[in-house]
């Protein structure tokens, strides 16, 4: 007899505080647990995609903040003369 594939995949939770947290979702949003788990999944992994694209972009995000301070700020060296007349120190 062939096997009539099924359109669902049934999804086993294996601990009482999975199945606990699932119910108690699923009772506050008034969802089934099946609409709870799904939303809580959905946004799980939306939640990582964003957190994992935005480590990806690290480097770049450093080098534009970099960019931007670098624009703002004289970053060229200082000589003693200015050093001592910034900081207010006597030159001797």
């Amino acid at each position: 007899m062939p096997r009539i594939p099924l359109k669902t995949m049934a999804l086993r939770i294996k601990t009482g505080e999975a199945e606990r947290l699932a119910r108690a979702l699923a009772q506050i949003t008034g969802e089934t647990m099946t609409e709870a788990v799904t939303a809580a999944l959905r946004e799980r992994l939306a939640g990582e995609r964003v957190r994992r694209e935005a480590a990806a972009d690290l480097p770049a995000r450093l080098v534009a903040l970099s960019m931007r301070l670098r624009a703002d700020y004289d970053t060229r060296p200082m000589s003693k003369a200015e050093w001592e007349e910034a900081s207010g120190e006597d030159a001797a």
